[in-house]
């Protein structure tokens, strides 16, 4: 694995921001476009929310109460989400696992302050495109710089301190961590709808690329980097999307093929069994929730292979491994009582079942076709401020 990885980081990286077009890969821009100038809620909670955004100071790496292992606060530091003090020692250490529990701890570093810079720049990207006011926009700009360019607050291009957990591995990362940064995967689409704005300085754009590169070529090459990229669950899946949609905003369009052409083989065939089943995410105390998460990445891959001309949506093995399938095996369950379903799901269960009715209403989407509409027209609750109304 490491020297394909190797050979795939020393293909050429074009940082050309000739194209100021906006080309999302995973947000449908036809939809966006067709809310313009309307006064629909999801519009209107859109702008409200960017309002507040214009007068919020993000937080940045900076701002952490503790700083890894490495002497620098600028590295991005999270804790491992089901990770708690050991109540058999005296100092909590070394921390245990309770699968599916979350340590309210992982608010205290960067994991919110980094999900909530990519929110705040995707509300007001999207208010910018909606309204054409550059005041959102500016302030978009401002937050990517004070995450991604200042020399003062960036993060550095790095996850080698991500999901630690206290008492174990000297303080370093794990793989696991790197999962923390797909919040960027839908935010660079938000960043794609501020080109068209004076605000985005080209100067900046390619300061952002080159970001992106340079963590693009950490996950390609680092220890803990590759520790992600073999992992055989949804953060393997998760791995590849993210390096995807990275490698196509760097314009590194070689290392994007690959990585979608091999998708099927490495991430769909070995994670879904002929009857549609997820093992791996089957084993969770959040089954269900987790089986869908694992195939909102294999949609997201769906639609930015879909930007690039390829379908890997179809994609069946010799013994009928699929995506198709995967949502087959969860489709009885939908509407049914959490007992009704043959594995763990400890909390949580009407939020995936909506989760799931979105992964049914982007495949339709995606095909263009209207073959769940019974399931998602039933059981997705009509609430007309939900931002997937918008984006997807």
């Amino acid at each position: 694995m490491k020297k394909y990885i190797s050979c795939l980081i020393g293909l050429p990286i074009l940082l050309s921001v000739s194209n100021l077009q906006a080309q999302p890969r995973i947000w449908n821009l036809n939809q966006i476009n067709s809310a313009k100038n309307t006064n629909s809620e999801v519009v209107k909670a859109v702008i409200k929310e960017a309002d507040k955004h214009l007068t919020t100071t993000i937080a940045t790496v900076m701002d952490k109460p503790l700083t890894p292992a490495s002497g620098d606060k600028h590295d991005y530091m999270s804790l491992g989400r089901y990770w708690w003090p050991n109540p058999d020692t005296k100092d909590g250490l070394p921390y245990i696992r309770k699968d599916g529990v979350s340590n309210p701890e992982i608010e205290k570093l960067d994991r919110t302050s980094l999900s909530k810079m990519a929110r705040s720049v995707m509300i007001l990207s999207l208010a910018y495109h909606l309204t054409n006011n550059d005041e959102y926009a500016q302030k978009a700009v401002e937050n990517l710089k004070k995450w991604f360019l200042d020399k003062k607050t960036r993060m550095n291009p790095n996850m080698e301190f991500g999901q630690t957990i206290p008492g174990r591995n000297n303080g370093k990362g794990r793989g696991e961590g790197v999962l923390d940064s797909y919040s960027f995967v839908e935010m660079l689409d938000a960043v794609e709808l501020l080109k068209s704005s004076k605000k985005f300085p080209k100067e900046d754009q390619t300061a952002l690329k080159d970001w992106f590169s340079s963590y693009l070529n950490w996950m390609l090459t680092s220890e803990i980097g590759q520790e992600e990229y073999n992992a055989k669950n949804n953060h393997g899946t998760a791995f590849d999307v993210q390096v995807v949609r990275y490698a196509l905003f760097t314009e590194n369009n070689e290392v994007a093929d690959k990585f979608v052409k091999t998708f099927p083989e490495r991430r769909i065939f070995s994670q879904i069994e002929p009857n549609g089943a997820q093992p791996l995410e089957l084993q969770r105390t959040k089954a269900f929730g987790y089986s869908v998460y694992n195939l909102t990445h294999f949609m997201d891959m769906a639609f930015i292979a879909k930007s690039m001309n390829q379908d890997i949506f179809h994609a069946i093995s010799n013994d009928g491994r699929s995506i198709t399938k995967a949502i087959e095996f969860l489709l009885p369950y939908l509407g049914k009582s959490p007992t009704e379903f043959p594995y763990q799901q400890i909390e949580e269960w009407d939020k995936v079942q909506i989760d799931f009715c979105w992964v049914l209403k982007r495949v339709d989407i995606l095909m263009g076709t209207d073959n769940y509409k019974n399931f998602y027209s039933k059981y997705l609750p009509d609430n007309g401020k939900d931002l997937n109304f918008l984006i997807y």
